[in-house]
């Protein structure tokens, strides 16, 4: 079984103790889901010896950390791409044109769904909704959004990335950090790249600006009467 060097194990038990820390006595577990973020940040997927490590510092066994890591689609168990390129081919970006910006990517870098390019740079993965359809098509690089893609804007990101060029995120922060560099912030690590997260635009705020205008307000619902029941209930308790 592949282990770390002792110098980067120390410092990952470290910033794990450091993490743990977090947490109530009795509810250490709970830092499995960040220290697997950690993990990432060092291997750029959770591998092996990062599973082992976790499962020794938590009292876990090792396939109960891997069945957490496995379930969540932002934990990688194969080496990863400096930048995870996601194109959201759900309902609604797939007929705005994501399914033909994924064939267009899928093409240009000659990979599949989760497969990373020969240069090591990109992996490449079908997203389900991103919560920005109000923008769609979507394409988001290691979480970061790009919103109002064609064939042609997504091309021109995943040829900036691969010619080592800084690319610009539509909302968010002024740019995209590498996968590993993401990873350590998502662990709980000020490393002075977590900034302001992405705004509500024009696009989310328009149904709203529009309300506003014309007066409207939701119309009032009255309870039903099991929610009137349960109501009188909870205020009897107090």
């Amino acid at each position: 079984m592949n282990a770390y060097a002792p110098e980067v194990e120390e410092r990952l038990r470290a910033e794990a103790a450091q993490i743990v820390a977090r947490y109530p006595k009795g509810h250490e577990r709970s830092a499995l889901l960040p220290m697997l973020h950690l993990v990432q940040s060092e291997d750029g997927y959770v591998s092996a010896a990062g599973i082992t490590l976790c499962a020794d510092v938590l009292g876990l066994t090792r396939p109960e950390v891997s069945a957490v890591a496995t379930f969540y689609t932002q934990y990688k168990r194969h080496p990863n791409g400096d930048y995870t390129v996601g194109v959201c081919t759900n309902a609604l970006c797939a007929v705005m044109g994501g399914d033909q910006i994924w064939e267009t990517l899928s093409e240009h870098l000659g990979i599949g769904h989760e497969e990373l390019s020969e240069d090591g740079k990109i992996t490449l993965e079908r997203l389900e909704c991103n919560a920005a359809c109000d923008y769609a098509p979507v394409v988001m690089v290691n979480w970061e959004f790009f919103d109002n893609q064609t064939p042609d804007s997504a091309l021109q990101i995943v040829d900036d990335i691969q010619a080592g060029r800084e690319i610009h995120p539509t909302r968010g922060p002024n740019t995209v950090h590498t996968f590993k560099e993401v990873s350590h912030t998502l662990a709980g690590f000020d490393d002075g790249l977590a900034v302001e997260g992405p705004v509500a635009g024009s696009a989310s705020l328009l149904g709203l600006k529009i309300a506003r205008e014309n007066n409207w307000s939701a119309p009032v619902v009255e309870a039903t009467p099991v929610a009137a029941a349960a109501q009188t209930e909870k205020e009897g308790e107090k």
